[in-house]
């Protein structure tokens, strides 16, 4: 299966951009996910097959149960060491950003970033990218940033000379941002890549555990009480959503990881064809974090684009809103209300 996605061209440039640098910065979003660390991880792994010493800079932190995998130790937080990542951006030759398409993404690091002298190349799945970068591998309809590391690696022929290091992040990377392959993973190409994966002796059925069975009994109880006392399900628009206020988190003792994959459960419901989750966050006043997740072709990166100050993907996307839980349920009331017709 030819699963190439750089020209002949873009392959050139970019092997010699690699071969050229010494200093080189592999980064991702603020509050990165499974792919976010996944496909840094991967690429790190793959820059050290070629004889490289990359540094691995996150903006803030990532959640506990991504701790098990390989080199997540090297990591370092822009947030905990926010002099040492600035000096290493300065000295920077080349910047690898992946799993983020706008500056915006990185948060309190956009400065450090932007301003960093080093050549910058973007690899990543989300639409209309404008990061400032010498070579941009922005395909969408990809399944995951890690999907694309896989590709690219494998382009570069790099996939053979490799081990578990890097097949267990970048699998974990597309298991996590197809929510375990329930959607937007219905590409033939996804399957082929998983089965090379497989071949560097790495346990998917314990990546998964590793992942979805890892929470606390905190984190348990906190999703029976979401699912019993506040989800709201509108029926005629096959709807649901909840909120989950300041002091709701502090009762169930929340961490960074725990709201992950709530919004997906009320997707068990028959017939529903929108999940959305508004989570007050846990400092900063009036403000609400939304999670949208949909099935088949409702666009509720549209929806988040329009209503949330956000967007994403078709069936999975996120956003945000300055003002209290109480006025964004009504936002999502609107929202509901405008996309009535393709939910109905």
């Amino acid at each position: 299966m030819n699963i190439d996605i750089l020209n002949d061209s873009q392959l050139a440039q970019l092997d010699q951009l690699i071969s050229d640098a010494q200093n080189i910065i592999v980064t991702c979003h603020k509050s990165p996910d499974g792919d976010a660390i996944g496909s840094c991880l991967g690429w790190a792994e793959y820059l050290r097959s070629r004889g490289k010493e990359p540094t691995v800079i996150v903006p803030d932190q990532f959640p506990d149960f991504l701790l098990w995998m390989p080199n997540t130790e090297k990591i370092v937080r822009y947030d905990k060491h926010r002099e040492k990542c600035d000096m290493l951006f300065k000295i920077a030759d080349l910047v690898f950003c992946l799993d983020f398409n706008t500056p915006s993404r990185v948060n309190e690091m956009e400065q450090a970033l932007v301003g960093s002298p080093a050549p910058k190349v973007l690899i990543d799945h989300h639409l209309d990218p404008d990061v400032p970068a010498v070579l941009t591998v922005s395909h969408p309809e990809a399944c995951s940033t890690s999907e694309l590391i896989f590709r690219i690696v494998w382009q570069l022929d790099g996939f053979k000379d490799l081990s578990r290091q890097f097949a267990i992040p970048v699998y974990c990377g597309m298991m996590t941002d197809t929510g375990g392959f329930l959607y937007n993973s219905s590409r033939p190409e996804i399957y082929f890549i998983i089965g090379e994966l497989l071949t560097k002796h790495i346990d998917k059925d314990r990546i998964y555990r590793n992942v979805y069975h890892n929470y606390s009994e905190d984190r348990i109880r906190l999703m029976g009480y979401v699912m019993y006392e506040k989800l709201v399900y509108l029926s005629d628009f096959h709807t649901a959503f909840y909120t989950l206020t300041k002091e709701e988190q502090k009762r169930f003792h929340f961490v960074k990881g725990d709201a992950e994959g709530l919004v997906n459960i009320p997707q068990q419901i028959k017939g529903l064809r929108l999940s959305i989750s508004l989570r007050e966050d846990s400092e900063k006043p009036n403000l609400v974090w939304v999670s949208l997740r949909s099935v088949d072709n409702f666009p509720c990166n549209k929806m988040a684009a329009e209503f949330f100050n956000g967007g994403g993907h078709l069936n999975a996307s996120g956003g945000h809103l300055d003002m209290t839980i109480d006025e964004a349920v009504k936002v999502v009331s609107q929202a509901v209300t405008a996309y009535s017709d393709l939910l109905k």
